[in-house]
């Protein structure tokens, strides 16, 4: 690993919102097709829905902002006009950078073995 690797951080582009009325399954749909049309640094993708309603937090990984921007490609767009009249109101998009992660300890193989 270089030194280079440490300096650099991933982005989240996080948007909170919420479906009209039962909207949140069709949503989904169209999310996960929006995510498929994604490649150059995309690192993942999150939905989450609060139980028993209709809102939810839509998390994406990316490696650069320019990525990002760059998969808002026209097939996005499309999608994304498709799903714009099932939000209540127009969700709350932010960037963040990530700056910290921290992920479990790796499991002994005589823990799993057990």
């Amino acid at each position: 690993m270089d030194f280079q690797d440490f300096l650099r951080h991933n982005f989240a582009q996080v948007a909170i919102g919420e479906f009209k009325p039962g909207k949140f399954e069709a949503a989904k749909k169209l999310y996960e097709e929006a995510v498929l049309t994604y490649n150059s640094g995309f690192k993942g993708a999150y939905l989450l829905q609060e139980p028993g309603t209709d809102k939810g937090i839509s998390v994406i990984f990316w490696e650069n902002v320019e990525d990002m921007t760059a998969n808002q490609n026209e097939a996005y767009q499309n999608i994304l006009k498709q799903m714009m009249p099932l939000f209540a109101e127009p969700p709350h998009t932010t960037v963040y950078e990530l700056v910290c992660e921290i992920k479990p300890a790796v499991e002994k193989e005589d823990d799993v073995n057990s």
